[in-house]
């Protein structure tokens, strides 16, 4: 799988607000202290600001935007985040209750970072630490229901996951509940918003990597790193999206890689559909206790096509919850689903948590062979490889020590290489049919002025085949 998402620039280009924020000051209420040599935010030149409340126009490429109250992209408006733009959120909060700083678009929000060049959405330097992986410093990216696209290309989203508590602009505006709930690092809204969310690095939060309650989405290409600390996934998908979620690689989500599910449907928010394919998952589900976590998680009436995925020392195969009561937004999946022709890989060492009121698997194989009551047996999986106590399967990659990374280890090593070597299993046996293909591989999705196109899928198993 090409981790570079594949697009085509159309005839016709966007039409971007290009005032500055410092400009915008006294109109739109904002707080902008503009601390770099120059008067505004428009030209090339890299500059360091400071800025709260609402935000438009282009942060230009390698700058410096200290963010330290809430920030909303209003509804109409539209923000350019170029290449190399550093922004960080101060961990300090809002107000007395130190309410988590929100990054709000109810415009339209494009971040166009750089290979080597990456956007960076962070928190104070000095806080970006092992400790701090699961501490929630800030709120996160929220797309609510007037954003009508957001391109999120090379970025770095870290250190997210804030509580949302009374104060919290989520709250207020009804999308997260005030005490209950935890940001995720990004979060759509919008049934009709288009979503490109590629090439990018979403690592380190308390809540879900992508949380989709909404539109039409590409996730293609990224790596997902410790996303939950307690129940949460790499991409969590519910009723009124449409998605395709192809080539990720997502390292030690505390529950699944991918939740699946039309949660919420209505008959205004339509049945979730989603195409998951050569997708790499590594350790999930060992932080989560019971057994609702482990890989991939299909449910109420979600239509999904998961297949040619690699799962790597996960706690469980792809389970569907009340698979006997299916095409029921209470019940099960959808009976139209196909997950099949995926390949579980499992290790020698044991985890370090186990639970023995609940399943009691130690090992990858043992969660792959046990008894689970969701587990559709001959139906899901059919035809996948599973790997057994004598026979680990191991997709043999370039550079990652199958049997002894921690199961329930969550730092991630940038030397590991998850390319597949010349005689790795797992580049043959993968599903060959075109018939099952991304949604927006054809026609594309349209987002700031071109059009991107979904990968087509590899016939091996995994995010990547041979280098």
């Amino acid at each position: 799988m090409n981790k570079k998402l594949l697009f085509m620039a159309m005839a016709f280009s966007l039409s971007l607000a290009t005032t500055s924020c410092s400009g915008d000051d006294e109109a739109n209420g904002g707080e902008v202290t503009d601390n770099g040599g120059s008067s505004g935010n428009q030209g090339s030149t890299a500059e360091t600001l400071t800025v709260s409340g609402p935000v438009s126009g282009t942060w230009t490429k390698n700058s410096t935007v200290n963010v330290i109250g809430h920030i909303a992209v209003p509804k109409g408006q539209s923000l350019v985040i170029e290449e190399g733009v550093k922004v960080i959120f101060a961990s300090a909060g809002v107000g007395v209750n130190h309410v988590p700083i929100e990054f709000t678009v109810d415009g339209n929000l494009y971040v166009k970072g750089a290979d080597g060049n990456p956007v960076l959405f962070s928190t104070e330097e000095r806080l970006r630490t092992a400790d701090n992986v699961f501490a929630g410093l800030w709120g996160g990216i929220v797309a609510g229901e007037t954003c009508d696209e957001m391109l999120i290309d090379h970025a770095v989203i870290e250190y997210t996951g804030g509580k949302v508590i009374e104060g919290s602009p989520a709250a207020t505006a009804g999308v997260y509940t005030a005490g209950d709930d935890a940001y995720p690092q990004i979060t759509t809204n919008n049934i009709n918003g288009r979503y490109v969310i590629t090439n990018s690095v979403i690592r380190n939060g308390w809540s879900d990597g992508i949380y989709l309650m909404g539109g039409k989405a590409i996730i293609e290409g990224n790596t997902f790193i410790a996303n939950g600390y307690d129940g949460a996934e790499a991409v969590n998908c519910k009723a009124g999206v449409q998605a395709d979620v192809v080539g990720n690689v997502m390292f030690s989500p505390n529950t699944n890689g991918l939740k699946l599910s039309s949660s919420g449907q209505s008959e205004t928010r339509g049945q979730a559909r989603i195409q998951a394919y050569n997708n790499t998952i590594i350790n999930a589900g060992w932080r989560r206790d019971g057994e609702k976590g482990g890989s991939v998680y299909a449910e109420k009436n979600a239509l999904v096509n998961v297949y040619n995925n690699l799962m790597v020392n996960c706690k469980f195969r792809a389970q569907t919850p009340k698979y006997s009561d299916p095409d029921n937004p209470a019940g099960g999946y959808a009976s139209a689903s196909v997950i099949d022709y995926n390949y579980y890989a499992g290790g020698s060492q044991k985890s370090d948590i186990v639970f023995p009121d609940e399943s009691n698997v130690a090992y990858a194989w043992e969660g792959y062979n046990c008894k689970n009551k969701n587990y559709n047996t001959g139906v899901v999986d059919a035809n996948s490889v599973i790997a057994t106590e004598a026979d680990g399967k191991n997709p043999l990659f370039v550079n990652f020590p199958v049997n002894d990374v921690p199961l329930t280890g969550y730092i991630y090593d940038d030397a590991w290489d998850f390319h597949l070597i010349a005689s790795s299993p797992a580049l043959g046996g993968a599903y060959a049919g075109t018939d099952r293909e991304g949604y927006f591989c054809t026609a594309g999705l349209a987002v700031g002025g071109s059009l991107y196109k979904t990968s087509l899928a590899e016939k091996h198993f995994g995010a990547f085949g041979m280098k």
